[in-house]
């Protein structure tokens, strides 16, 4: 199985149909394991994975280490994603800081330990209130005129703070979590990727695990684990209609004879030719079942199906807890 490619945005960034999403690798969902995150990548690379996902603030610091080490001597052979944003040990600026001097500055650090001397996809992680994206985009400019970046991406923006950013450098991608079970950006931010010819990237894909049937009420997961306080659709009634919400996708999945990932990740796949999903996992086996989505083919009648049984804000609860959400750009 190889994997097939496509292009996001109009800038020539090309990578593979769908990608790998380290975060959890590293932190926020239980303890890591080095060795077996190293041939999850490695395994990704065999099948054709090409585009891998990090940020500095995933750990923080470790996961691109992490990366960096998995991809030494591959690095020629694969597009790395990584994000700033957030104000890692710097209080006094609040929880984002994209600062030109910070973006400077955590580059370095990222290209020191990614080991590499270019970044793929510069992402800003999250929208600073208190810097104009006008300034970041020209500062991630400088950035591709030097070398040190070679395509510029959002996460999370809307459709205001893209336009402005666009207007002073091509934006080639956009983060931003959406699958069957999280569509809010249909309304207004698709529209405007469409528009200006900019790719989409979605995170937690498959749905937090809903979409899957893996998901877990909150209090079953352990102390530090961030599904156990910050998502309030793993909570309560929450929790029981979002289950009954995803029996469409189980028993296409079903009818089909592949799984349940495999289902939402053809969903998104279906949507659009510039949408690259990147779900994460630290199993080989899980991997493997991802990367097979590439080959499921979804009817029309399908994606009815599936569009009719989870549509646009059929979810139940709140993304995040308020403390997140307010760290949208919406």
């Amino acid at each position: 199985m190889m994997i097939p490619r496509r292009k996001l945005g109009q800038q020539g960034l090309e990578v593979s149909t769908i990608g790998l999403g380290c975060m959890g690798m590293s932190c926020e969902y239980g303890t890591a394991d080095e060795a077996a995150s190293v041939d999850v990548i490695h395994r990704a690379i065999d099948l054709g994975c090409t585009f891998f996902d990090t940020a500095e603030v995933y750990g923080p610091y470790t996961n691109e280490a992490l990366l960096g080490r998995a991809l030494k001597g591959r690095r020629d052979t694969v597009q790395i994603a990584t994000k700033f944003g957030f104000a890692i040990g710097h209080p006094e600026h609040g929880t984002t800081d994209s600062r030109p001097s910070q973006i400077r500055a955590v580059v370095d650090a990222s290209l020191a330990r990614l080991q590499t001397d270019y970044i793929d996809v510069l992402y800003q992680h999250r929208v600073d209130p208190a810097v104009p994206i006008e300034e970041v985009a020209d500062t991630v400019a400088a950035l591709v005129r030097e070398g040190k970046v070679r395509y510029f991406g959002l996460s999370e923006a809307s459709p205001g703070t893209i336009r402005r950013a666009h207007v002073v450098h091509p934006v080639s991608v956009l983060q931003s979590e959406y699958s069957l079970w999280e569509r809010a950006i249909e309304t207004d931010v698709i529209p405007t990727l469409r528009e200006l010819g900019i790719g989409l990237v979605p995170f937690s894909p498959l749905g937090r695990g809903f979409l899957t049937g893996s998901a877990k009420r909150a209090e079953a997961w352990p102390e530090g684990d961030f599904r156990r306080t910050n998502d309030p659709r793993l909570q309560g009634t929450n929790f029981d209609a979002n289950m009954r919400a995803a029996e469409t996708v189980h028993a296409i999945a079903a009818a089909k004879g592949v799984t349940s990932a495999q289902i939402a990740l053809a969903w998104l796949l279906h949507r659009a030719s510039d949408i690259v999903p990147i779900p994460g996992t630290r199993q080989i086996s899980r991997l493997e079942q991802n990367l097979g989505a590439a080959q499921v083919l979804l009817s029309d009648g399908d994606m009815a199906a599936l569009d009719a049984a989870m549509p646009p804000g059929a979810t139940a609860g709140l993304r995040y807890n308020a403390e997140n959400l307010a760290l949208l750009d919406r």
